[in-house]
């Protein structure tokens, strides 16, 4: 039996090499497109920045070592310009022209392509994708005439390219069309890395888009010229679908080829896997699309058990992620609070701020955590964790409870390991699933930051229980003091009506919420506290500004 496989990167090399283990009689053709096979596209942005040195480690692997260790014929700088489904024949064309190849299963892994606007078009404009992008951007960088470097996008790739170009010195700004960089957090949690980014000396512009790119310049939407010497363009990807299309293949709404469970296409020789695929979200249990490196390798191992006999369907995908930019680290996984209002479905928030481990044990610092929660079931639909340590381990565990169907609440019943230096008695899981637990509906009553500008415009009352201290150096406008420990002997201060209780970070107005709902106020608490409205309101300020 002969499998052809179209992609010699993440999806197609895990398919490639799998299906070598468990079938040493297959014949195994690979046709990639560049000159490059399995090399690790993730880290291209870290060599342009030289956090990587040495170039040879981004590349795994060579045609030769496939060919000596797995018996697979790698092809590169061959690209399959069509599919025959009726004939079970691709045509690939290389650099000695057009040849005919004849399969029994054929593999898509195409993967994804840069948009590449037009208005962005010229010969100082590069993308980061490909081994060559990477090399074009590193030798543009070391010429003496490169000064200043604008990114277009906010995104995984605009963020990691600014972050590694200005650790070199460059004057480096970047371009966000959207209201905030990083759509995959929500406003509040997004202020982090926002500020991290301007601390580090790269400018930031949301709301903008480019109107022309001249011969040293950039403009803006708004008028605005940029100095650009290069320009990185990464505004995003779409599925590599168009040879699966023209083949006749089903493509999903979302623009990528349609897959079943154990990912065959609509023709049942043919399968699809990596971003050129769609995938079922986990939430919705909808077509989606998810590209990701470690979703790729996954369904490209499992594609090569079914051919191999073993039919097990796909795990649905949460499209966990985690991206480090200078001190910061920001992750998310299943779906955030912008994306649940847009799809009008039902959810409660929860935020917290414990520290990455024991307060008392040197080194300690903020985390912010962020989660959604399906208020009927109690099931957990996404969340977010922004801090400088302790970001990866959370992300994976609330991951996993969302995988395993463990709710928020239960969170709080997780025993999970504990050391000063790694952890709190109280990890911030657990408190997590604690708040879940405090605010779940028919308990206490929280308030968004988003809500409290309406709520307040209509009557209730702010009461900062911090204390004078932290009141004079700043507070919500409106507000009035009266700080926890004289919450019981100043109650009657407290004027009649709504009142939305609030500290710095939720747990001081979770303790006064509870003492003045016992005394007959209607009451709630403002969930995040302080840190998370001054977050939200930064970043929304930041976007009416650059509008």
């Amino acid at each position: 039996m002969k499998t052809v496989i179209i992609g010699g990167v993440a999806g197609g090399m895990a398919a490639a090499t799998r299906l070598r283990r468990l079938d040493e009689t297959a014949e195994i053709v690979v046709f990639e497109a560049g000159r490059y096979v399995s090399f690790s596209n993730c880290g291209l942005p870290y060599f342009i920045g030289g956090v990587i040195e040495d170039r040879g480690k981004l590349l795994s692997h060579s045609p030769e070592s496939f060919r000596t260790r797995f018996q697979i014929d790698v092809n590169l700088e061959h690209e399959v310009v069509s599919i025959d489904p009726a004939a079970k024949e691709v045509t690939v064309r290389n650099s000695a022209g057009d040849s005919v190849h004849a399969y029994d299963q054929l593999i898509i892994a195409t993967g994804a392509l840069a948009n590449n606007p037009d208005v962005l078009q010229s010969d100082r404009t590069s993308s980061l994708r490909t081994i060559d992008d990477m090399d074009r951007i590193h030798a543009t960088l070391n010429e003496p005439s490169t000064r200043s470097v604008v990114v277009i996008g906010g995104g995984y790739i605009g963020l990691e390219a600014a972050e590694n170009i200005r650790r070199r010195s460059f004057t480096t700004t970047l371009v966000q069309r959207g209201p905030r960089i990083f759509p995959a957090l929500d406003p509040e949690m997004v202020a982090a890395l926002h500020d991290e980014l301007i601390a580090h000396g790269v400018t930031v512009i949301t709301g903008r888009q480019v109107r022309t790119v001249e011969s040293a310049t950039v403009t803006l939407d708004d008028g605005t010229e940029l100095e650009a010497d290069l320009i990185i363009d990464a505004t995003g990807v779409a599925p590599a679908s168009a040879v699966a299309e023209n083949a006749g293949l089903r493509i999903g709404d979302s623009g990528g080829i349609w897959v079943d469970a154990q990912h065959r296409t609509s023709d049942p020789f043919i399968f699809a896997v990596g971003d050129a695929a769609e995938k079922t979200d986990a939430i919705t249990g909808l077509p989606t699309l998810v590209a990701l490196a470690g979703l790729a390798n996954r369904h490209g191992r499992a594609t090569a058990d079914v051919i191999a006999g073993t039919t097990e369907d796909a795990v649905p995908a949460l499209g966990t992620s985690i991206i480090g930019v200078f001190g910061i680290t920001a992750a998310a996984t299943g779906w955030n609070e912008t994306r649940l209002r847009e799809g009008n479905r039902p959810h409660r928030i929860i935020h917290i701020h414990p520290p990455s481990h024991a307060s008392y044990y040197p080194g300690a610092s903020p985390l912010a955590m962020k989660l959604l929660i399906d208020p009927s079931t109690d099931l957990i639909l996404g969340a977010q964790v922004v801090g400088r340590d302790g970001v990866d381990k959370r992300i994976d565990v609330l991951s996993v409870a969302i995988s395993a169907g463990i709710t928020a609440s239960a969170l709080k019943n997780l025993e999970l390991a504990y050391a000063p230096q790694y952890g709190s008695a109280k990890d911030p899981i657990n408190l997590a699933g604690y708040v879940a637990e405090n605010t779940a509906p028919g308990q206490m009553r929280t308030v968004q930051w988003h809500e409290l500008d309406a709520l307040s415009r209509t009557g209730s009352t702010i009461l900062d229980v911090r204390t004078t201290e932290e009141f004079d150096k700043s507070h919500i406008p409106g507000a009035i003091n009266i700080p926890l420990d004289e919450i019981r002997d100043r109650a009657d201060e407290i004027p009649d009506g709504d009142v939305i209780v609030h500290c710095q970070v939720g747990q001081r107005g979770n303790t006064a919420t509870r003492i003045l709902a016992q005394t007959g106020h209607t009451v709630a608490n403002l969930d995040g506290g302080y840190l998370t409205w001054h977050a939200g309101i930064s970043q929304t300020s930041n976007s009416k500004e650059q509008s």
